[in-house]
């Protein structure tokens, strides 16, 4: 994630700023040219002050203080690109369900910005059956009622909001024996087995081969895959071979998880980018573990090169976080198998970018 500047008062600002801290100019976020920019306002419209030739709308979620980002003026469309997927919002008329809304918001939006960075293809339900749609929803009040399960079908992406609470969360994340389980990880996963279908399923038949070659053969009975993952636990052999012990359960979580994970490394190298982090420990002279972050993480890269950043940075993080006797912030182990794996996602990627919302 990069960092931004206000074009007013020069003060460094963040992805999910409303106001300038400094000179108190209202933002807004103009995906398209992937830009929180400073506004003055005319009337019901909205004016960039490096841009004051474009006028803009903020996006109707911003009633309720959940997105920040602009559409433009002279069109018909009332929510921005992240928003225009959401089918389902929570109740408001439930208490703490706006706040829930609001975290919910605030990952997607990071999702989006991703997305929309890798130049990936992004249509809505309304354009088409299998669109990219969200539906953040409550379990049910009636306690012999089914719970709801985050989860994807079809171009669909289930939120169950008890994710957005953080104790819930926790409680689930131990329950299940997950070494990491957060609002944005859920999205990146989810989101992954929609590319899955629309990348791999739908794509070139030699990277379906490819794909079952890495990560094996998706005919496989999903739901007997699970059953046997829950209650026999994982694979034994899963951390030479998946990035975390669900990943084995079946090719397509696998793949879930190795994208969810790319897009982690990819995003998090670009914040690191930002803020011109560099790392040579005194006592590694062999330059083992030196890194220096200069480049776009979203473009031009190779696997290679991702990954000779990530691994000391992730070692420098976790340290930060055993120094403040929380968990390692990435406690995982990158093999060679699954470094293979990220290469599949980083070319599929690659190979799937756009210019435009299409299919």
């Amino acid at each position: 994630m990069q960092l931004f500047e206000c074009q007013n008062c020069g003060q460094t600002l963040h992805f999910e700023n409303r106001f300038c801290g400094r000179c108190n100019h209202r933002l807004g976020y103009v995906a398209a040219r992937q830009a929180l920019v400073a506004l003055r306002q005319g009337g019901e419209l909205w004016f960039p002050i490096d841009a004051p030739h474009e006028s803009y709308r903020f996006c109707a979620n911003a009633e309720h203080d959940v997105c920040n980002w602009l559409v433009p003026a002279g069109g018909t469309r009332i929510f921005c690109e992240a928003c225009s997927h959401n089918r389902t919002i929570p109740d408001l008329s439930v208490e703490g369900n706006l706040e829930r809304w609001r975290r919910i918001e605030d990952a997607k939006h990071r999702l989006f910005y991703s997305l929309i960075q890798f130049g990936l293809p992004l249509v809505t339900r309304a354009e088409d059956p299998e669109g990219l749609v969200l539906d953040m929803i409550a379990d049910p009040d009636d306690p012999n009622a089914d719970k709801v399960l985050t989860g994807h079908a079809s171009g669909l992406i289930t939120i169950n909001i008890a994710e957005a609470d953080d104790a819930e969360r926790e409680s689930r994340r131990t329950g299940m024996g997950e070494l990491y389980r957060t609002l944005l990880g859920h999205f990146r996963h989810e989101v992954g087995h929609y590319y899955w279908d629309r990348l791999v399923r739908d794509g070139d038949p030699a990277v379906l081969e490819q794909f079952r070659a890495l990560f094996g053969d998706e005919r496989e009975d999903y739901a007997e895959a699970l059953n046997r993952h829950y209650a026999q636990g994982p694979a034994p052999d899963w951390r030479e071979r998946c990035i975390s012990a669900y990943a084995s359960a079946h090719p397509w979580e696998d793949f879930a998880e190795t994208w969810a994970h790319y897009l982690h490394i990819v995003d998090t190298l670009g914040t690191a980018g930002a803020y011109g982090l560099r790392l040579r420990p005194d006592v590694d002279q062999a330059g083992e573990l030196a890194t220096r972050i200069d480049f776009d993480s979203y473009r031009g890269q190779t696997i290679e090169a991702l990954v000779d950043a990530w691994t000391p940075l992730t070692l420098a993080v976790n340290s930060l976080n055993r120094s403040m006797g929380l968990a390692d912030l990435y406690p995982f182990v990158l093999s060679t198998p699954v470094i293979t794996k990220l290469g599949f996602v980083h070319d599929l990627i690659a190979s799937a970018q756009t210019t435009g919302r299409n299919g």
